[in-house]
């Protein structure tokens, strides 16, 4: 069986959101993926296009390219 629910965390333990369709005793493995808050999401919200204007996209790409064609590495002995 596999299915996703919604806990909150008190005192360090998770408690369920909805109610648990287990038998009593049941042992289960949980994951535990961290769901950004509403606020965090308005911050991006806020902060996206910011820089817009302040950065020629076209420039940064080239100066990447540029970047990734210079070799830092040794050249092998043989």
């Amino acid at each position: 069986m596999r299915s996703t629910i919604r806990v909150r965390v008190r005192g360090g333990v998770l408690e369920p959101i909805e109610k648990l369709d287990l038998p009593e005793g049941t042992e289960v493995s949980i994951t535990i993926l961290d769901v950004p808050a509403d606020s965090d999401a308005d911050a991006f919200r806020c902060s996206f296009e910011s820089w817009k204007g302040t950065i020629d996209a076209e420039d940064l790409i080239r100066k990447i390219r540029e970047s990734r064609e210079v070799s830092t590495r040794p050249g092998p002995r043989l």
